[in-house]
């Protein structure tokens, strides 16, 4: 008795010591963002360039280690990659927080009048917050533009430009040019950070690569602009000045003009393909044509050299850790168990997982099938709840692609595979959710758009029924086109795991049929299961760098950093340095750069392969038990209780879902009256289908007319 007061008293304060180290780690990382962000302000003022850099680059001249490289490292890679380690630690430590589902709902109301949605032509759907902090990155974009300008062109006179023989508009459109390269730089810095899946950095506040593409793809946009001005700048002061063949000039010891036109030809074909008409109607030809990010980065680094493009280095190191971690989870087959097949075209994937994998709601997963496509990964929204459903994970495909629809074509054919390989990478999702601050949640989806709730309402079932806390009311307003879409609402309940009674979770569908009038029953293929067979190459989904995975991510990015320091330093003094004597005569900035992306590969794939093989050592454990426990194949599945509603043996859970459905055929949702109507203190509002729909709901948030109104903010469609 004793031992559990003394575990009881001591709860409290081993949460509250955990809360103040992550005050403290915060208020480090704040500081060290503001310090980072401060020197990009500064920088291209005259006191930067012309009393702070001479200094620098007077001391690091006579450095043996580093050379003129280690001004880069220190001011532009060490703060990044500093904050994404801490960054690590905050998380474990939250995650590790025995108040990490408690709600903190006095911040998140102070914040709502920012957390608004604004609908921005060009950018979609924003929060009064996404838009100030892009305004802002816009006007330090501008600011530094500006000040290159101001500190350039009164230097620029006829008196000065008389030797060479040139124009004054001429070397004014040169430095222009360049100028214009220097500020794409800043944004290059930025770019690879939002599709870093397993980022710390965009955890920490409260953000998934999923819902950050559209910074992906707003920086990408502006980086493109940037070096693509730049390259036409100098190719119109090339040609005015008689100097066409600059365009093949690739120096040793200053900028490879050739190496910069192939990673700008690089971009712009990756560019051209992103576009909305061409992605999604050409969704293979963006797909392959987006890994030219690796030539147009290579040759981005040969163009301005390895000391120049650490400025870009942290984002894009970052990005490489993650991208060999999935390449690592991405090698074997995982289990999967059994698949719901839909006859409105939809397949639900059933995969056993281990128990130790957590997840939140609204999480993705990218599936491969080799018999499909070897190459590509396409991302599904996770429908399963890790609390409810501890050993299996579920993702729900809707054949809507040429992709998915083969899938479909295989699992749903009346010669069906026993069992198909498949490979997966994540899940990725947020940190934590705060749905549970709300009295109501109104979820507004069309078509597949129902998935992500799916999780949601899985989630909300183990928390009513474990009575951790109240949950909130649940309206689910599903928008469909034909009555054999209505079949998706049979996914909301897992094939097992669910209560009998679901009463307690105050669920109401308003389910609407846009394109009948009518049920039309007949003909009707009721939902079925396939099972399929083990394999025992197949392994369960697995965390990938275990449970404490945020230390071994911060363990991997100081250790692979330190390890390329001490390589890069004793490969400088020991090598380079007594031949070349910092002067890069001999060893140039083509072969500098070679070797520094060497060390960063090899520095990276030690550390990663190494955390990767020792957290499978000691997961292979529990696989192999998860293996050993499945048993036979069970034959029988539960079949639509829309379509088959009258069958002799209804189960209680799905006799309580439909009896909390109003079927609505022939017409769409009053959206606005639907919304307006609800009273509740606290109305959080969620949206995932056609952009006409989400700008719908998010204008009636917006308006201010009901100030009860909360806009969730998911991102699956960009």
């Amino acid at each position: 008795m004793d031992s559990r007061m003394a575990q009881r008293s001591s709860s409290p304060s081993s949460s509250d010591n955990n809360g103040f180290i992550q005050a403290v780690i915060m208020a480090l990382v704040v500081t060290v963002i503001l310090g980072y962000f401060l020197v990009l302000i500064v920088s291209p003022t005259n006191m930067y360039y012309l009393i702070w850099t001479p200094k620098i680059k007077a001391r690091a001249a006579t450095s043996t280690y580093f050379g003129a490289q280690g001004m880069s490292l220190l001011l532009d890679t060490f703060p990044f990659l500093f904050i994404a380690v801490l960054g690590c630690i905050y998380l474990h430590l939250r995650k590790k927080s025995s108040d990490k589902n408690t709600n903190r709902v006095e911040g998140k109301q102070k914040l709502a009048i920012w957390r608004r949605p604004i609908i921005v032509k060009g950018l979609g759907i924003v929060t009064r917050i996404e838009l100030c902090f892009f305004v802002m990155f816009i006007a330090l974009l501008v600011w530094s533009y500006a000040s290159y300008l101001h500190a350039a062109f009164p230097f620029i006179t006829p008196q000065s430009v008389a030797e060479s023989g040139q124009k004054v508009w001429e070397v004014k459109l040169e430095e222009a040019g360049l100028m214009l390269g220097l500020v794409g730089n800043v944004v290059l810095t930025f770019l690879f950070v939002p599709v870093t899946r397993g980022s710390s950095v965009l955890q920490l506040f409260g953000l998934t690569s999923e819902a950050s593409v559209k910074y992906h793809i707003w920086l990408g946009h502006i980086v493109m602009t940037l070096f693509s001005a730049h390259g036409i700048c100098y190719i119109i002061y090339w040609a005015a000045t008689h100097q066409l063949s600059e365009m093949l000039k690739w120096a040793k010891t200053d900028i490879s003009n050739l190496a910069g036109e192939l990673s700008l030809l690089s971009g712009l074909v990756l560019w051209i393909a992103t576009f909305p008409r061409i992605r999604r109607k050409m969704f293979e030809l963006f797909f392959y044509t987006h890994h030219l990010y690796i030539l147009f980065v290579v040759f981005f680094v040969f163009h301005v050299g390895v000391s120049y493009a650490g400025i870009m280095l942290p984002g894009f190191y970052l990005f490489i850790v993650d991208r060999y971690l999935r390449f690592l989870q991405s090698r074997s087959n995982v289990r999967l168990v059994s698949a719901r097949v839909l006859p409105c075209e939809t397949v639900e994937l059933n995969f056993s997982k281990s128990k130790g994998l957590s997840y939140t709601p609204t999480s993705i997963m990218f599936v491969n099938v080799p018999s499909i496509s070897k190459m590509q990964w396409h991302p599904f929204t996770i429908t399963s709840s890790s609390s409810l459903e501890a050993d299996k994970l579920s993702v729900v495909i809707k054949g809507e692609g040429s992709w998915s629809k083969k899938l479909y074509q295989i699992i749903s054919s009346p010669n069906s595979v026993d069992r198909l390989n498949v490979s997966v990478e994540g899940p990725y999702g947020p940190p934590s959710t705060h749905f549970l601050r709300h009295d109501l949640l109104v979820m507004v989806s069309g078509g597949s758009g129902i998935t992500p709730f799916i999780s949601i309402i899985r989630e909300l079932i183990h928390t009513s029924e474990s009575q951790k806390c109240k949950t909130p009311e649940i309206l689910l307003i599903s928008v469909f086109k034909n009555s054999q879409d209505l079949t998706m609402l049979d996914l909301l309940l897992p094939i097992s795991g669910a209560p009998s009674e679901t009463s307690k979770l105050g669920l109401q569908i308003e389910a609407y049929v846009t394109r009948e009038k009518q049920s039309t029953t007949e003909d009707k293929k009721n939902l079925r299961t396939i099972w399929f067979k083990p394999n025992p190459s197949d392994q369960p989904i697995t965390p990938i760098l275990g449970q404490n995975n945020w230390l071994w991510l911060g363990a991997i990015i100081s250790s692979s950093f330190i390890i390329f320091l001490i390589s890069l330093g004793a490969l400088d003094k020991y090598y380079i340095y007594p031949i070349d004597k910092n002067t890069n005569e001999i060893y140039s900035y083509p072969i500098k750069a070679v070797l520094n992306m060497l060390l960063i590969c090899i520095s990276i794939v030690i550390t990663s392969t190494a955390a990767f093989l020792w957290n499978k050592k000691h997961t292979g454990v529990e696989a192999n038990q998860i293996q050993n426990m499945e048993g036979a194949t069970p034959m029988a599945s539960p079949n639509s209780w829309f379509y088959n509603a009258d069958r002799e043996m209804e189960s209680l859970p799905q006799q309580s879902l439909l009896q909390s459905t109003n079927l609505h055929f022939g017409e769409r949702p009053d959206l606005k009256r639907l919304l307006f109507e609800r009273k509740e203190s606290s109305v959080g509002v969620l949206v995932c289908g056609p952009k006409k729909m989400r700008h719908e709901v998010a204008n009636i948030c917006s308006s201010g007319l009901a100030s009860n109104l909360h806009f969730e903010s998911i991102s699956f469609s960009w």
